[in-house]
């Protein structure tokens, strides 16, 4: 895998950015920067517990979406920037302060970065450490972080190239996204649970959108084809939050309904998937973490 950052080739857009001069595609420099460190307790169950996930929000994206809820960090970068040392002992503090794992929340293009944090940190951490991303990676990429990642937490947000063209102008996702969840079940192999959290495995999130439930419905078909409906839990996801007014897209300037999110419910439900579905009052601005203000 090609590491180096003065002509990036790290994600599947491959911008070719010297990031000791410029931003990449994703926003990234030749810097750790992060937005947020928190005990997060809106995740899954089984990854938030009761003291909730020792999440570190990365700032900048390589997929950056349109509809995107964390637009602040993703796309505006707002954040600060900090060493190896510094991350090393945030994710040792997170440990310190009863967090069930660390998550490292889009942190795919940042990873020569935050390689050497997590190899200092790995051996001194007794909890799991997470690897919570878009999908949109490089198989090359996550192979960097076996035996230090122990659960891989993605989401598949399209299954057709038109979609992920028209939100995200990436017509290749949903082929990189299969590609992808392929390496991180190649790591991590069966689940594994200890007093109702994970410990090792995979979780496929997928965010339910307005007007495109059969999508997401033959997205689950061809899962469950492609993969059976036990080798990773599914969170089935309702909290999709119009976020600004997007006069190219006006069909996400709404919130889902009922009857679109139960339709890919039942499908879930019929297809014997395992895992978890949302509230639909979880589609709500108050759920996206606050990025105002905090220290890291």
């Amino acid at each position: 895998m090609n590491m180096d950052i003065t002509h990036c080739t790290l994600c599947p857009r491959r911008c070719g950015a010297d990031r000791t001069k410029t931003q990449g595609f994703c926003g990234g420099i030749d810097r750790i920067r992060a937005a947020r460190a928190m005990l997060h307790l809106w995740e899954e169950p089984c990854i938030s517990g009761t003291n909730g996930s020792g999440a570190v929000f990365f700032s900048g994206c390589s997929l950056r979406c349109r509809f995107c809820q964390n637009a602040v960090i993703s796309k505006e970068l707002q954040g600060k920037d900090i060493t190896v040392e510094r991350l090393t002992d945030i994710f040792l503090e997170l440990q310190e302060q009863g967090a069930h794992n660390i998550s490292l929340v889009t942190a795919g293009h940042q990873l020569p970065l935050i390689l050497p944090a997590l190899q200092k940190a790995k051996p001194l951490l007794h909890i799991p450490i997470i690897w919570n991303s878009g999908g949109y990676e490089l198989p090359e990429a996550l192979r960097m972080l076996h035996g230090l990642v122990d659960i891989y937490l993605p989401d598949f947000k399209f299954f057709s190239p038109e979609t992920a063209l028209r939100y995200a102008n990436a017509p290749d996702y949903p082929e990189i996204a299969e590609a992808a969840l392929d390496e991180m079940l190649r790591q991590t192999g069966n689940l594994l649970m200890e007093n109702g959290l994970m410990q090792k495995g995979c979780i496929v999130r997928h965010l339910v959108m307005p007007g495109h439930r059969h999508e997401s419905i033959a997205l689950l078909h061809w899962i469950a084809e492609r993969y059976g409906t036990d080798a990773f839990l599914l969170s089935l996801m309702a909290q999709y939050t119009p976020m600004h007014h997007d006069a190219l897209c006006p069909e996400l300037n709404r919130r889902i309904t009922k009857m679109e999110y139960n339709s890919v419910l039942d499908t879930a439900q019929a297809l014997g998937f395992q895992g978890f579905m949302q509230e639909k009052t979880s589609a709500d601005a108050a759920y996206t973490p606050s990025f105002q203000g905090q220290g890291l």
